[in-house]
C-alpha cells in the first residue's frame, strides 16, 4: 500500500536538500501542511494498478469525534482533470453533518462551480482534495452548512448523544 508519508519521503529525497534562501514562504507552508497532513492519518490504495485514475483513499482521524475510524473514500480521476475535480464517495457508512449514510460528500473544492468561491480551479490537485477529506473529520468539520441535515440537528440538539451514535457507527462500520 502506498502512503503520502513515503511518497513526501521519496519525492523529497529526489530533489535533494533545499536551500532556505530560495525556498519561498508559500513552499514553506505547503510543505508544512503536507507534512501534517500526512502523520499517519491518509494511505492510499490502488485496487487495479492498471487504472491509476481510480484509487481508495482511508483516512485515520486520530483526533476529534472521529478518531478511531477508518473511512474509505472511492476517487476517480475523470478524463478531463484538471478542468473538472475528481469524483469522490465515501465508502464507509459514517453520521457526519457533511456526509450523507450514502457517502456524498459536502466538500466545496469538490464542485465545479462553488457560491463561495473556493470550489474547483485547474490548479488544485489531488493532494488538495486528500488534505480537505482528512480536514472533513478535524477543522473543515461543518455543523452550520450539513448535507446531512439529521446528523447537524442531532448535534445541537444533544451533543452527547451524537458522539455516542458516532462512536456507534465507528464501531459497526469503520473498523
Amino acid at each position: 500500500m502506498l502512503t503520502l508519508a513515503s511518497k513526501l519521503k521519496r519525492d523529497d529525497g529526489l530533489k535533494g536538500p533545499r536551500s532556505s534562501a530560495t525556498a519561498s514562504d508559500s513552499t514553506r507552508r505547503v510543505s508544512v501542511r503536507d507534512k501534517l497532513l500526512v502523520k499517519g492519518t491518509c494511505k492510499v490504495h490502488f485496487p487495479d494498478p492498471n487504472k491509476l485514475h481510480c484509487f481508495q483513499l482511508t483516512v485515520t482521524p486520530d483526533e476529534g469525534y472521529y478518531q478511531g475510524g477508518k473511512f474509505q473514500f472511492e476517487t476517480e480521476v475523470p478524463d478531463a482533470y484538471n478542468m473538472v475535480p475528481p469524483k469522490v464517495k465515501c465508502l464507509t457508512r459514517i453520521w457526519h453533518p457533511n456526509i450523507t449514510e450514502t457517502g456524498d460528500i459536502c466538500l466545496s473544492l469538490l464542485r465545479e462551480h462553488s457560491i463561495d468561491g473556493t470550489g474547483w480551479a485547474p490548479t488544485r490537485t489531488l493532494k488538495d482534495v486528500v488534505w480537505g477529506l482528512n480536514s472533513l473529520f478535524t477543522d473543515l468539520l461543518n455543523f452550520d452548512d450539513p448535507l446531512n441535515i439529521e446528523a447537524a440537528e442531532h448535534h445541537l440538539r444533544d451533543k452527547e448523544d451524537f458522539r455516542n451514535k458516532v462512536e456507534d457507527y465507528i464501531k459497526r462500520y469503520a473498523r
